[in-house]
């Protein structure tokens, strides 16, 4: 995706999967992104995006990694929303919520 990489591994063998409820977040962000400043602003945004999308539709019993990308800092939020979203959806990741038909959520500036 244009704003970030998602990877996601599975905590345990697949018979157990069913049985973990718990997910955890990582998130990283290369000095290729910018400096210090611009890593920990892309790391921001990052998170905040994580909050919005992943307690609601991460699948369960995985670990994920959210990698920034040259992008992250300066994409809309709306945007990075919409590309954790796409990359669950491309990893087979996605869980559907009833809330799914509320209006998508809007940065606070």
């Amino acid at each position: 995706m244009p704003g970030l990489v998602l990877q996601a591994y599975s905590h345990e063998p697949l018979e157990q999967r069913e049985k973990m409820d718990n997910i955890r977040i990582g998130f990283t962000v290369s000095r290729k992104v910018g400096n210090s400043v611009i890593r920990n602003r892309a790391r921001r945004r990052l998170r905040a995006a994580a909050n919005v999308v992943i307690k609601d539709h991460a699948a369960e019993g995985h670990d994920y990694v959210i990698i920034g990308r040259a992008a992250t800092p300066e994409r809309k939020f709306e945007a990075l929303v919409g590309d954790l979203q796409e990359a669950l959806r491309k990893l087979g990741k996605w869980r559907k919520n009833d809330d799914d038909d509320m209006p998508a959520h809007r940065e606070h500036n």
